[in-house]
């Protein structure tokens, strides 16, 4: 009888996105195959960032109850790698958890910037999604962008302000990239932190709040067009997903939209010529290879009105929750969300 693997997936921890890693994990949790697979859930508490094994069901995290029922044990990581695993106490008895591999799904700071990811290098237990240096990188937004046009491929002007910034100068680079303009924390997740101002009125407060989310922040240039993506399964031979389109009728695609679609719709087929989805596919599977992603990404860009292709950012950890863009993306190329999971699970095989 052959035994199951120890999964490891993180959820919760202390971002803004914390809400969204709970409905994600129930997601994934629920699509599991538990014939080969055995899940371990280890929370993260969104106010001391303690591991917490849970072992309760997977209703409550969606439902934000996990921690109410007593059934949490804390959890300690191993960094002996002989163990490859976590550590607890019950009964006054120290014991182990051994772990085959590790799924974060622990979205924005401390889940997919690569901090995570070098605890679990540390411990010896594999992670399944992007490694330190490539989740780093796409978490830094003028990097990746420095990056994508060092090889050829377009992304938008921008500017970097550290928290001594010249308000003179932030007023003269935001002139020179012009109005409309973002301004938006370096290392953010979910456009929290993100303003889109049409004026120099509005500069300095979209500077401060952008701020209160990271300590670099850069002015962007607005570009004209609309967001397309690609969802990409894979670390050498990859699985691309139809190209998605992001429909606006105002404003941006901030967190609200993301997750409420009141003003917005998200079309799982891109409506573009089919050669020119295919020359998105290329672009994007380039940039994941530029990254140095692994097993599952996000690559998102933007069209614009003349057919230019211009690189926004990459999602390291992007959402999977039933109305995410990732797993409708691979949906609309023919591949169940079951069979998503399976195919992540099964790279460490």
């Amino acid at each position: 009888m052959n035994q199951t693997k120890n999964i490891a997936i993180f959820f919760g921890g202390r971002s803004t996105e914390y809400g969204v890693s709970l409905q994600s994990a129930y997601a994934v949790i629920s699509a599991i195959d538990t014939n080969a697979y055995t899940p371990i859930l280890i929370g993260l508490d969104r106010n001391t960032g303690a591991w917490l094994w849970y072992r309760g069901s997977a209703d409550a995290i969606l439902n934000d109850f996990w921690q109410s029922n007593g059934d949490c044990i804390p959890v300690h990581p191993s960094m002996d790698q002989r163990v490859h695993g976590l550590y607890y106490m019950e009964d006054n008895i120290q014991n182990v958890i051994s772990l085959d591999a590790a799924l974060p799904i622990l979205h924005g700071k401390n889940g997919e910037d690569g901090t995570i990811q070098g605890v679990l290098a540390l411990m010896g237990v594999p992670v399944i999604g992007c490694g330190v240096l490539s989740s780093a990188l796409c978490m830094d937004k003028e990097l990746a962008h420095q990056i994508a046009r060092a090889n050829g491929i377009k992304a938008a002007r921008s500017f970097v302000l550290h928290e001594d910034f010249s308000e003179e100068e932030a007023r003269r680079q935001a002139m020179s990239l012009g109005y409309p303009l973002f301004v938006k924390p370096v290392r953010s997740g979910s456009s929290f932190g993100i303003s889109k101002i049409s004026e120099e009125a509005q500069l300095l407060c979209a500077i401060r709040h952008a701020f209160t989310h990271d300590s670099t922040v850069i002015l962007e240039e607005t570009i004209d067009g609309f967001e397309v993506g690609c969802a990409i399964l894979g670390t050498n031979r990859l699985i691309v997903g139809e190209v998605d389109e992001i429909e606006l009728s105002d404003g941006f695609f901030d967190y609200t939209e993301k997750y409420t679609l009141k003003t917005s719709r998200i079309h799982a087929r891109a409506r573009i010529p089919e050669k020119k989805a295919e020359e998105i596919k290329e672009t994007a599977k380039k940039l994941y290879r530029l990254m140095g992603c692994s097993h599952f990404a996000r690559v998102d860009m933007f069209l614009t009105p003349n057919g230019e292709i211009y690189f926004n950012e990459i999602n390291t950890i992007p959402g999977f929750t039933s109305h995410s863009r990732f797993p409708n993306m691979l949906k609309a190329a023919g591949y169940s969300f079951e069979e998503i999971i399976g195919r992540l699970l099964s790279a460490e095989e």
